[in-house]
């Protein structure tokens, strides 16, 4: 190498190469992408506290302390069909990581070979092999044999690293997939959650109306002897009666919802249809345990969604500098060796039969790069796509967040109301029915006091409901439950 006709060819091919990077550099459109924004206030609206106790760290099995609901979401978590298709997906992008990597290492290759070839005699081939003897008084055969093994290498150099970026994007893919992962598995233990607490709740409501229809079928028993005894109308009777008839209908609406809430929870867990067990006796006394929000900027680690978003940004800006790179020029080394011969005794001879080969391209666009410019444009424009998803990503978790502790202070307070009111109305009814008995009370003040204290127990039930729906919408939105 101290020979100074190789130093003229390498300092010429360092010259050449930036020569034609700068000049192909000059030609490249640019486009401007504005930076992500990710400032979060200091502490959540309406919570004077900076404490950075979160809810989203706790494990989703302490979480939720109801055994059957634990058992729901495991089985879920195994059997779920489109969390196993997530898992197909997270395991292609896997792949495609190798797939890239493999682009920017040599591509070597074995070769053998065999053939048969007859050429006419008046042609310049025919006429040489014709005229020419391989050994005294023997002429090339006739249909010529040919036989060949070798060994056959090409690699293209990542000058510009544009195969080693794609690589880097692959691997930010293949992150975003996993933490989509991890999402679609906190809003599968989400829809569990909500879809056994809606169970519950319905069968607390089936309990109400029975009972209410056994107080409405012996008021109604009382009102039909007081007609016959002309101490009240037919009016009152048909009155309560379609109140009756009301009822019955919304009890077997009710039972419907179940059916169909435990196939909703039998289609997540990917099981067939079958009993969901679950203790709906205490659905009323549960305590709703109080909820920790942190502060705002720990949604940018604990939610899933805000990362995926952050890794498809990565990948889009790493896309933008490949498709950058295809405006320079890409450089191709390529080689072989092998042993080739038209008869197979003369294959080892060497180095008669011996044959090897080494060529270096350079390939550059020149003119019509339309193709080329669409491309990196397109890249630009998913880019700046990927920038407005990520900041919307962000914005929509803080709202949630907002949201949810607002609804879950104020769902507190109108339980509390609505306890006051049943035990108000449940007396009442005691009150009435006596009066009614005692004929110091008409039918309609008994059939709007069972109507009202129904309508309030439903109300306490649903109220129960939302607030332990709202604690598992929170739980998801600070970004638990993956973990």
């Amino acid at each position: 190498m101290n020979n100074p006709i190789f130093k003229f060819i390498n300092i010429r091919s360092v010259v050449t190469l930036t020569l034609s990077s700068l000049f192909f550099q000059s030609c490249i459109p640019t486009k401007t992408v504005r930076d992500e924004k990710k400032d979060l206030p200091e502490q959540f609206q309406n919570v004077a506290s900076k404490d950075t106790t979160n809810s989203a760290q706790i494990k989703w099995k302490t979480f939720f302390n109801d055994a059957n609901l634990a058992a729901l979401i495991d089985t879920a978590l195994v059997n779920n069909q489109e969390l196993n298709i997530m898992l197909q997906k997270v395991d292609m992008a896997k792949n495609e990581i190798q797939a890239r990597k493999g682009e920017y290492l040599p591509f070597v290759g074995i070769q053998a070979a065999a053939e048969v070839e007859k050429v006419g005699r008046y042609t310049s081939q025919g006429a040489n092999d014709a005229n020419t003897e391989i050994k005294p008084g023997k002429e090339f055969p006739e249909p010529l044999q040919n036989y060949k093994v070798g060994a056959f290498a090409s690699w293209e150099l990542d000058v510009w690293k544009k195969l080693r970026n794609a690589k880097k994007a692959a691997v930010m893919e293949y992150l975003s997939t996993v933490e989509g992962k991890n999402f679609m598995v906190t809003s599968l233990i989400a829809e569990i959650a909500d879809s056994y607490y809606e169970l519950q709740a319905l069968d607390n409501k089936l309990a109400i109306l029975t009972k209410n229809l056994e107080l409405q079928n012996n008021g109604l028993t009382i009102i039909r002897l007081q007609m016959q005894a002309a101490k009240a109308t037919a009016l009152g009777v048909q009155r309560l009666e379609a109140e009756v008839y009301k009822n019955t209908g919304e009890l077997y609406n009710v039972k419907q919802d179940i059916v169909e809430t435990e196939n909703r929870l039998n289609f997540l867990i990917g099981r067939t249809p079958q009993h969901i067990n679950r203790d709906s006796d205490h659905f009323i006394e549960q305590n709703i345990d109080p909820i920790y929000a942190g502060i705002p900027s720990q949604l940018l680690t604990n939610r899933p969604d805000i990362r995926q978003a952050e890794y498809e940004l990565q990948a889009a800006k790493l896309d933008t500098k490949v498709a950058r790179a295809n405006f320079y020029p890409s450089f191709t080394l390529k080689a072989g060796v092998g042993l080739e011969s038209f008869k197979t005794q003369y294959l080892t001879t060497m180095p008669e039969s011996l044959i090897y080969g080494l060529a270096g391209d350079m390939v550059a666009p020149l003119i019509n790069r339309n193709a080329i410019k669409a491309a990196y444009y397109n890249a630009n424009d998913k880019q700046l796509q990927a920038v407005f998803d990520y900041e919307k990503t962000i914005l929509n978790a803080h709202i949630e967040v907002l949201n949810g502790l607002s609804k879950i202070e104020n769902l507190k307070k109108s339980y509390e109301q609505k306890e006051h009111q049943v035990a108000a109305l449940t007396n009442s009814i005691e009150i009435t029915n006596k009066l009614f008995s005692a004929a110091r009370a008409d039918y309609m003040e008994v059939l709007l006091t069972q109507r009202d204290a129904l309508e309030s127990k439903l109300q306490l039930v649903e109220t129960k409901k939302e607030q332990l729906t709202t604690k598992v919408n929170m739980y998801k939105s600070l970004g638990g439950g993956w973990n």
